[in-house]
């Protein structure tokens, strides 16, 4: 039984990890990252609550210094712009509208630590082929890194690992349906939300919506969606 550290933002590609390392092993922590982002309270939600349908005990880590050296739609100083559905916008431009610096390289890091320090083998990653089109540090180019990274920077050689690092949104909603994650919960917008519906019209949500849409399972999921 693999013991894990799962990365949960609260989006679907983490709630999908989540349940799929849940059920392979065990998951010694969910930890979910407060780096200033605008939708923070919203996938603290949605991150906790999944994690308590999971049975997973769920940590926040704080990292206040991030606001100093980030900025952009994700962090709620720049507005994130309305992207519909399928997303076909130039890879350039979305990269620089939601890139964040190293900010997953940060993230696997300190899961590494949180793993190794309470005897885990491995940290769980919701990375996709979709994205990885678009954003390197969701790319199995990226996992491949972070391994070398780990064999050197680990005395326990801890593993990063994802179990959708090779699917697109679409395969992903597919699969958590399959194995009964709690899709249902997910938070992957960027904006903050007064209700925890998502705002519909942003990079991330043209994705997701995209996803369910082609999945076959929009209409089950449309109240998820402010628009």
């Amino acid at each position: 039984m693999m013991k894990t550290i799962v990365l949960l933002s609260g989006g679907l590609d983490s709630i999908v990890n989540l349940k799929l390392a849940a059920d392979d092993g065990s998951v010694v922590q969910a930890l979910t990252f407060d780096y200033g982002q605008a939708a923070f309270v919203n996938e603290e939600r949605a991150a906790a609550e999944a994690s308590a349908r999971c049975g997973v005990p769920h940590s926040i880590v704080e990292l206040p210094w991030y606001e100093d050296v980030a900025s952009g739609a994700l962090m709620g100083d720049g507005r994130a712009a309305e992207r519909p559905e399928p997303l076909l916008t130039d890879r350039k431009e979305l990269l620089e509208e939601a890139w964040l610096p190293n900010r997953n390289g940060v993230f696997v890091n300190i899961a590494a630590a949180y793993a190794e320090g309470l005897g885990a083998e491995a940290i769980v990653v919701g990375l996709n082929r979709e994205e990885a089109a678009v954003f390197p540090d969701n790319s199995t180019g990226f996992l491949d890194a972070t391994n070398r990274l780990f064999a050197f920077s680990t005395l326990a050689g801890i593993k990063a690992v994802s179990y959708t690092v090779g699917l697109d949104k679409r395969e992903i909603v597919q699969l958590g349906l399959a194995v009964g994650a709690p899709i249902d919960l997910a938070y992957s917008c960027y904006r903050k939300s007064t209700d925890q519906r998502m705002c519909g019209v942003c990079q991330s949500c043209a994705r997701t919506k995209g996803a369910f849409r082609a999945a076959g399972v929009l209409d089950k999921y449309s109240q998820r969606f402010a628009a």
